[in-house]
C-alpha cells in the first residue's frame, strides 16, 4: 500500500472522551506523554462527547484540547489538529433530528466554533465526519474547498462516505478548482466482523477493499477508527461484540497470539502495527498515560511479509 502515504504511518491520538469521561488532568497528562513520546495528530470532532456530557451537545473535547494548548506554551507547534463538522446537535440532546449537516452554512459555522473552542487560528485536516445526502454535493465541496484557500483548513478529508461518493466529490472539487478531499477515514482492526453484517454503532462505516483500491490510485491518506475494538484484544471484560463471533476470528486471534509471542510484543502493538503495514494511520482513544506510551511502543514492532500472509490465510 506504499502509493497511499506520502509520509510514513503515525499513531493519531483519539480524544473523543476527553472533557468528558476522562477529566482534564488525566487528559492533559496523556497529550504531554503522546508529545512527548513524538506523536504529532490529534484527532477530535466538534460533536464530542454530546452522548456523554450532560449539556447534551459537543464541544468538551475541542475546549479540552484549546485549555491544553494554553497552558502549554509551543505546544501547537508540536501537533496537528484534526477536527470533523456534521452530527453535531444543534438542539441540546435532540440527536439526530438536529444534528447539522454539510450545508455551505454549517460547514462554515461549525469550523469557525471549532476554531474558537480550540483556540486556533486553523485546522490541520477538517473532516466531513458523516455523509448528508440532503445537500447538494457540490455545496459541501465548494465550502471544504473555501476553508482551505482561506487558510483555515490546511487539509480536507471524508470520514464514513462511500469510496463513489468521494471519488465524485473530488472530480467536483476539480471542476470548481478547490482543494479536493485527500483523506479518507473509516473504521477497520485485524478482526474483522462477518461479511455483511450490519455495524450495531450508529454512523460507523467499515473500510472495505474498494477504500483502499482508491487510497492507494489517487494517493490519498487512510485513518482508521476503533481500531483496538474498545479493549477486546486485552479485556476479558470487554467481548469483542456479536457481529464478530465467527471461525475467522478465532483464527486470526491465534496467529496474532502467536506473533505477539514471536515479537515480544502486546496483542495491541500488533493490531496497530499491522495496520501501519498497510499504510493506514490509525487513531488510538486512551484513557490513561501506559495506554498511549503502549500504542506509540507499536511502531517499533516489525511485521514481516510472512507474518502478514499467515494473518491473510487465517481469515
Amino acid at each position: 500500500m506504499g502509493g497511499m502515504n506520502t509520509t510514513d504511518p503515525q499513531i493519531v491520538l483519539g480524544t473523543m472522551d476527553f472533557g468528558t469521561r476522562v477529566g482534564p488532568d488525566h487528559a492533559f497528562a496523556i497529550l504531554d506523554s503522546f508529545v512527548a513520546g513524538g506523536g504529532v495528530w490529534l484527532d477530535t470532532a466538534n460533536c464530542y462527547s454530546f452522548w456523554t456530557d450532560p449539556s447534551g451537545v459537543g464541544g468538551a473535547s475541542e475546549r479540552l484540547i484549546g485549555a491544553w494548548l494554553r497552558a502549554r506554551p509551543g505546544a501547537r507547534d508540536r501537533v496537528r489538529i484534526a477536527t470533523k463538522v456534521r452530527h453535531n446537535p444543534l438542539v441540546p440532546h435532540s440527536w439526530p433530528e438536529s444534528a447539522e449537516g454539510l450545508s455551505a452554512r454549517a460547514v462554515r459555522a461549525g469550523i469557525e466554533e471549532s476554531l474558537e473552542r480550540l483556540r486556533v487560528d486553523h485546522i490541520d485536516m477538517l473532516w466531513a465526519h458523516a455523509e448528508d445526502r440532503t445537500v447538494p454535493l457540490e455545496e459541501t465541496v465548494g465550502a471544504f474547498g473555501e476553508l482551505v484557500t482561506k487558510g483555515v483548513a490546511l487539509r480536507v478529508g471524508a470520514a464514513n462516505h462511500a469510496a463513489w461518493r468521494v471519488e465524485r466529490a473530488r472530480s467536483l472539487a476539480r471542476e470548481q478548482g478547490v482543494e479536493p478531499w485527500t483523506a479518507l477515514q473509516l473504521r477497520h482492526s485485524l478482526v474483522q466482523p462477518r461479511p455483511l453484517a450490519p455495524v450495531a454503532e450508529g454512523g460507523h462505516r467499515m473500510l472495505t477493499a474498494e477504500d483502499l483500491d482508491l487510497a492507494q490510485s489517487e494517493g490519498l491518506t487512510v485513518w482508521s477508527y476503533s481500531t483496538l475494538l474498545w479493549g477486546s484484544y486485552v479485556r476479558p471484560d470487554k467481548p469483542f461484540p456479536p457481529t464478530y463471533a465467527h471461525p475467522g476470528t478465532t483464527r486470526v486471534l491465534a496467529v496474532l497470539d502467536d506473533v505477539a509471542g514471536e515479537l515480544s510484543a502486546t496483542r495491541n502493538q500488533v493490531v496497530l502495527a499491522w495496520l501501519m503495514r498497510q499504510g493506514i494511520d490509525p487513531i488510538v482513544g486512551a484513557s490513561r498515560v501506559e495506554h498511549i506510551e503502549q500504542a506509540l511502543a507499536a511502531r517499533r514492532v516489525r511485521l514481516s511479509d510472512e507474518h502478514l500472509a499467515r494473518f491473510e490465510q487465517a481469515r
